[in-house]
């Protein structure tokens, strides 16, 4: 039924004009501010969920429409409810109701559409194209879509209004093979009319087959975040620093994500056996059970900690108190690892993985700010980890270059201005023609 669905929807594929790569030139920004001749520029963002939901698509879209916003960008997203009408996060109930709310998180416009229900990561969410049929009728200069979004991309697609469009292309779809096929002509079209695709590194467009059948319009642009948090620390953030070091004597070894397949924490727990120690595990999600059933396996299992989902100070003490975040991904669905920029800013040496054809070990490069191993090795990775806990030379080296990529490579105001950039670019382009 969902392909017949797929089919129908491309009828109303249109294909708008490629703007070459050359026009799009991102070394330099050119305007300094997000207005056009007597407005500012207008911007939906067609996301997946938002803040407080967790994940690298989240976060990156929150502080992407916010550093638009400090520009003077009025700036609205469009996502689905991830929370039930008690605040309850049920991103993964299948069968739990959530209703449509508008809220504003500073001066962005947020709309989170209720959804019905959850079947096989697709949101079925009955008002989300009649939110955007309201939207269209006042249209934005640029509509910009973040994906992979299963349920976004079958509303854009049934809706042929929803023009000029930027894709920012977070990840290939990997793991979910039937998935993927079935949704290949989806993202095909949806890919032909868009008039910009950004992703994340040039190592990711390298080995993504989708990325390289638009070469013409794909463009890089890393993400970026607000580093003040994590190079300034609050009192309180230091407090918890400390009470984290109070609490876990000997090394504490860090890890930041959710508990899901592709972040590899399972290598992470293995790892452990091997490296003295506390492991603090900051997220939530469906594999926490097995996770706990390996841990006690590895008998490492009074050493790991599970400390659900954090933000703010206690996040950002976690990476004070820490000697390294691990992040031992293990697929290309990990495209960059915003995490790992988090860790660097705060002086938090990174041990990461060589995924083949993926951005995070060039987020974070073996030997400056951090150490990497092949892939789904817990002995490789237990022995960067020993390295750094015995070599006070070599963390202080790591620490320092990693602080200062972090902060030329991947702050967030600079991330927003460029992104502005290519829509003042594809707004001049689309008047002309």
């Amino acid at each position: 039924m969902l392909l017949s669905t797929i089919h129908r929807f491309l009828e109303f594929a249109t294909i708008n004009s490629l703007i070459p790569s050359e026009v799009l030139n991102l070394t330099e920004t050119r305007n300094g501010s997000a207005s056009l001749s007597n407005r500012p520029i207008k911007v939906a963002h067609l996301g997946k969920y938002y803040p407080p939901a967790s994940g690298g698509i989240e976060t990156h879209t929150q502080t992407l429409v916010q550093g638009q916003a400090a520009l003077g960008a009025d700036v609205r997203v469009v996502v689905v409810n991830h929370r039930d009408d008690k605040g309850k996060d049920v991103t993964f109930r299948k069968f739990r109701r959530t209703l449509t709310v508008n809220e504003c998180d500073e001066n962005v416009r947020v709309m989170r559409i209720g959804r019905v229900a959850c079947l096989a990561k697709l949101d079925l969410a009955p008002g989300l194209i009649n939110a955007i049929r309201i939207i269209s009728k006042d249209p934005p200069d640029i509509w910009h879509l973040h994906t992979p979004n299963v349920t976004m991309m079958l509303a854009v697609a049934s809706l042929p209004i929803v023009k000029p469009i930027v894709i920012t292309h977070h990840s290939d779809i990997i793991r979910q093979r039937v998935l993927k096929h079935i949704l290949s002509p989806l993202e095909r079209m949806i890919y032909s009319r868009a008039d910009c695709i950004l992703a994340t590194s040039s190592q990711y467009i390298e080995g993504s087959k989708l990325l390289q059948r638009f070469e013409k319009k794909v463009v890089s642009l890393p993400l970026g975040i607000n580093l003040d948090q994590f190079k300034n620390p609050s009192p309180n953030a230091m407090a918890c620093a400390e009470a984290f070091r109070t609490k876990y004597p000997g090394p504490i070894w860090l890890c930041v994500g959710r508990l899901i397949y592709y972040k590899g924490f399972d290598i992470a727990i293995r790892a452990l056996a091997d490296v003295p120690g506390n492991l603090l595990l900051i997220g939530t999600g469906p594999m926490k059970q097995e996770l706990e059933i390996l841990a006690e396996k590895c008998g490492v299992k009074n050493r790991v900690h599970w400390l659900g989902w954090a933000s703010g100070d206690q996040l950002v003490g976690a990476y004070q108190a820490a000697r390294a975040l691990w992040f031992p991904s293990n697929a290309r669905s990990e495209a960059f690892g915003l995490v790992q920029v988090e860790a660097m800013a705060s002086r938090c040496p990174v041990i990461n993985t060589a995924i083949p054809a993926s951005g995070v070990s060039w987020v974070s490069p073996d030997e400056v700010s951090g150490i990497t191993v092949p892939v789904n090795n817990h002995l490789a990775f237990a022995n960067a980890a020993n390295r750094l806990a015995m070599d006070d030379e070599l963390y202080k080296k790591l620490s320092d270059e990693g602080y200062n990529r972090a902060t030329e490579e991947f702050c967030y105001s600079k991330m927003a201005q460029r992104s502005l950039d290519v829509y003042s670019q594809i707004i001049k382009l689309t008047s002309e023609s």
